[in-house]
């Protein structure tokens, strides 16, 4: 008996934390644990997947953007934004990456595919990491910055600086500051301005040559549209919308609009960006988001009976 009291003291905390975590939560961890050594295994740096149809599958295709960079000649071979290995983003994000070149790439993908997991998780806890996952799954396979904007735009209404990584990546998402500007956050807004302008100022003092590369960059990709693994939207139709949709939730405190209004004004809409959807969590209730999924379920049994009948 007073051994089985030990083991009941012993063994008292641990049931009682496993009692508190969430069977879904055991789920996605374990599901995270093998994307991560999935995309890990499956990231050869020698084979390009151009054709959708070539039954290859190489992961982190994305994440080469962000490795192997040359500080000194930055943009060098990387110009052309369509093709794999493109570094199409500003000096500023390199350098801010750069300590993560100096590892060999297995532990580069390691740890960038451990960023995105952990982005998908903040944006979801643990009731709905699974579901996250699953939206995200193109994306951390891919290993691009799009849930990472995603993150960025949530801690944005909290820390406004945090915009600065939207505008020195992708910049037309910025968009999502017309947020400020409708609802009159004029202090918030100075506050996501000033911070890319100093990131901007400091960097530019250290490289100056790759500030002026950066522009020309983009005036030569101005108004290339994505591959085969973009939605084949132009931006000059989702830009407006985007637009749109921002400045009619801002003034109704609907957040959610702000990631998603982001989301649409992406250069290229490729389709592992869509998981910028999972923004949306974290800026509405529970309540909220069932109310939603009830008018869409209504919205589309009323279309299905508005069908005439065959």
């Amino acid at each position: 008996m007073a051994r089985d009291s030990h083991i009941r003291r012993t063994l008292g905390p641990m049931t009682r934390l496993a009692d508190r975590v969430h069977p879904r939560l055991l789920l996605g961890v374990g599901l995270a644990v093998v994307v991560w050594m999935l995309v890990i295994v499956a990231s050869d740096r020698t084979i390009n997947v151009t054709d959708p149809l070539s039954g290859q599958i190489v992961t982190a295709q994305d994440a080469r953007s962000y490795y192997g960079l040359d500080l000194s000649n930055l943009y060098a071979g990387r110009t052309n934004w369509n093709t794999i290995g493109a570094y199409p983003y500003s000096p500023a994000f390199a350098q801010l990456v750069y300590p993560l070149n100096l590892l060999p790439w297995p532990l580069f993908v390691a740890t960038w595919t451990a960023l995105l997991l952990g982005a998908v998780f903040l944006m979801t806890r643990s009731q709905l990491f699974v579901l996250g996952l699953v939206l995200g799954l193109m994306e951390i396979a891919g290993g691009n910055i799009s849930l990472l904007l995603a993150i960025a735009i949530v801690a944005g209404f909290r820390w406004p600086a945090t915009w600065a990584f939207v505008l020195l990546t992708k910049i037309t998402p910025g968009i999502g500051l017309l947020w400020f500007v409708v609802r009159r956050e004029w202090r918030q807004l100075a506050i996501a301005l000033g911070a890319t302008a100093a990131i901007v100022g400091l960097s530019y003092v250290l490289m100056p040559g790759a500030w002026a590369d950066w522009i020309a960059l983009l005036a030569a990709n101005t108004g290339k549209g994505g591959t085969w693994a973009a939605v084949p939207i132009p931006l000059w139709i989702r830009l407006p919308i985007g637009v749109v949709l921002i400045a009619w939730g801002a003034p109704r405190n609907q957040r959610w609009v702000v990631p998603v209004g982001a989301m649409l004004a992406l250069p290229a809409l490729w389709y592992g960006s869509l998981s910028m959807v999972l923004a949306v969590i974290p800026l509405t209730t529970p309540e909220e988001r069932r109310r939603a999924w009830e008018r869409l379920l209504a919205a589309a049994r009323g279309r299905g009976a508005a069908r005439p009948a065959a």
